[in-house]
């Protein structure tokens, strides 16, 4: 009985494609994490509103990150 060995086994389980899959799971689930995230919503919502809106509010576009996330930077 013998074992065959396909090209595409191997391309597999190289180092250079497992480091890939690693890294792909790691940034996919640190997303996720940021995406549950309420201040996450927050900024989605901000962003979504008109500029009109913002200024009622008393944020600019480019203020919205700064204004949710502000006490940790």
């Amino acid at each position: 009985m013998s074992i065959a060995v396909t090209a595409q086994t191997l391309s597999t389980w190289s180092p250079l494609a497992v480091l890939k899959r690693s890294l792909s799971a790691i940034f996919t689930g640190l997303v996720n994490v940021a995406e549950a995230n309420s201040r996450y919503h927050e900024v989605q919502n901000l962003q979504a509103m008109s500029d009109e809106q913002l200024a009622k509010k008393g944020l600019k576009r480019d203020d919205i990150v700064m204004h949710v996330f502000g006490h940790w930077m």
